[in-house]
């Protein structure tokens, strides 16, 4: 009796196997036609949707997807022609399930869309150099009622020997002078800042938890949870949505009432995704980002990701005091009134306001 569930056992394995290789086999049957298709695109262009028949099964039909969402449907083994023009930038996942002969295989490949835009090289002048906190650990900078409110970092874990608390701050931008401070407690560190309506938004870095305060005196009204498990980094808001980078190519949309994230955009250039996208500030229209360890602005459209400019700030990091717990640029800010950019740098004792040259 022993043998014969040992012979029962081998044959189902066998039967198994067979069933799987054969499942295998045939999902090599049909495949995408790279011949065809590129690795990249842009919105401009589109794709030709082609399957080979290695094995030139009578196909029935064909559904084709991108990213998870159904596009079109073939009779037969008819080639699709997909533009691209309503897709977000970002990875394209391509899949087809072909249906042939009373059966049914999936096959996929992916492309990746990137911007139409080739970006423009901004120059700029220096207008002003005023002095900054050489201990403050830049995360978050806004202009409210013509006070300058500052977001800071404890610098822990981010290649600084400063270790101090990370903070929300109130500072007259020509001095320097800090007028109100709020400290976070050591387990946080502190990321970006956002105004609206009256109201500063502040992330952390990696506690998924963000707090709201009055901006007249900085007592903390709300503390709220991200609703996915992604990194604050960067903040900035529209007047109606808050707009928050998490050390990817990602910008995620948030309402500011419920917290939720209610969309996303992949922020491309016309070559390839631009990730470590950090503080944010907006501008006429236009999403300005740090992109860390760059030392330079990026100018975002806020509908595509598209990348339609850069202004590369290098040069500015000469002219700080040199030391130790120096770091990179980091800090935006857009005085309406001025109709100038204030930037600055982590544990830079410097700050520069700069007209950007659109000529």
């Amino acid at each position: 009796m022993k043998n014969r569930n040992v012979f029962s056992f081998i044959l189902l394995s066998i039967l198994f196997l067979s069933c799987d290789d054969t499942k295998k086999d045939k999902s090599d049957w049909f495949s995408f036609n790279t011949s065809v298709l590129k690795s990249q695109y842009n919105p401009t262009e589109a794709a030709t949707l082609d399957i080979v028949n290695a094995k030139n099964k009578t196909i029935d039909s064909i559904i084709f997807y991108v990213n998870n969402k159904k596009i079109g449907k073939v009779v037969g083994n008819e080639p699709f022609t997909f533009a691209f023009a309503n897709e977000k930038l970002g990875y394209q996942n391509l899949k087809a399930l072909i249906y042939f002969e009373k059966e049914y295989v999936e096959t996929s490949y992916r492309s990746e869309l990137v911007s139409n835009v080739e970006p423009k090289l901004l120059s700029y002048s220096i207008i002003n150099i005023y002095p900054h906190d050489i201990k403050a650990y830049t995360q978050g900078l806004e202009f409210h009622r013509d006070t300058l409110f500052e977001g800071t970092g404890n610098g822990e874990g981010a290649g600084t020997r400063t270790k101090g608390k990370s903070s929300l701050r109130k500072t007259d931008y020509k001095t320097g002078k800090v007028h109100q401070i709020v400290e976070l407690t050591d387990d946080l560190f502190g990321e970006g800042i956002t105004i609206l309506n009256n109201k500063v938004y502040q992330l952390t870095w990696t506690s998924l938890v963000g707090f709201v305060y009055n901006a007249d005196n900085l007592e903390r009204i709300k503390t709220f949870n991200y609703t996915k498990r992604i990194q604050g980094w960067g903040l900035c808001n529209d007047g109606t949505n808050l707009y928050q980078t998490d050390g990817t190519e990602k910008i995620w949309i948030m309402n500011p009432e419920t917290f939720e994230m209610t969309d996303y955009i992949n922020v491309y250039s016309n070559i390839r995704k631009i990730t470590a996208l950090n503080e944010l500030e907006w501008i006429d229209g236009k999403i300005y980002g740090n992109v860390y360890q760059k030392d330079s602005i990026a100018i975002i459209d806020p509908k595509t990701g598209a990348i339609e400019g850069i202004i590369n700030l290098s040069e500015l990091k000469k002219q700080v005091t040199q030391h130790p717990d120096i770091d990179v640029l980091n800090g935006i800010a857009y005085n309406p009134k001025t109709k100038t950019i204030f930037v600055t740098g982590k544990n830079w004792d410097k700050m520069f306001e700069l007209k950007v040259n659109f000529e």
